[in-house]
């Protein structure tokens, strides 16, 4: 028994047994793989796909292909030309089972490309942290205050109006000096701005 399977933009006529060069997967060595888009297997014909079939593979090793050079461009008369080269990242399977029904209910993890896999754990909740810093007033709208100003208020503790609007003058001195802002606090008239913007 065969089936066609579609994984890359490509299709492949395989049987049990088979070792197959394919794009790029997200599957180490020794990893179990289903391909879902079976496009006929045995008898059976899809209608784009075979619902229920799968083809299930072990992945044997992360590769590249042959070094393919095109030339970009040639200069007729002059005896130059530029060349790009390039080498398609190719995953080394072997095939093991042509599941002709359910292969949905296998438990087996898809075959997906390296491109499209989810990112790692770690990476999402350092997208989060920003969330959570951002959830006081936009300081940026005092006059004097940027991005890198932000930050630095932001960092000493400072993420409201209600805030600067409460300031003493031995605490505008204090921040002043911590921050290095020079007098800026007193010229820009962050306090009374501040007052205005917190209402």
């Amino acid at each position: 028994m065969f089936a066609v399977l579609k994984t890359g933009g490509k299709q492949y006529k395989v049987a049990s047994g088979d070792v197959l060069r394919v794009e790029k997967l997200a599957a180490e060595a020794g990893d179990t793989v289903q391909f879902n888009d079976i496009l006929m297997i045995g008898d059976a014909i899809g209608a784009p796909f075979v619902a229920g079939a799968g083809v299930q593979a072990e992945g044997i090793a992360q590769l590249k292909g042959e070094k393919l050079i095109h030339v970009v461009r040639r200069r007729r008369k002059h005896s130059s030309k530029r060349t790009k080269g390039h080498r398609q990242q190719l995953t080394l399977i072997r095939v093991t089972d042509l599941l002709a029904e359910g292969a949905d209910k296998s438990g087996v993890k898809a075959a997906i490309g390296a491109g499209s896999a989810p990112r790692s754990a770690e990476a999402a909740p350092a997208a989060k942290a920003p969330k959570a810093a951002a959830s006081g007033d936009d300081l940026k709208k005092l006059s004097g205050v940027g991005p890198a100003l932000e930050k630095k208020l932001n960092a000493a503790g400072i993420t409201s109006f209600a805030q600067i609007a409460g300031w003493s003058e031995a605490d505008i001195a204090r921040y002043d000096e911590e921050l290095g802002l020079k007098g800026t606090i007193e010229k820009e008239g962050w306090v009374a701005q501040s007052q205005d913007l917190k209402a």
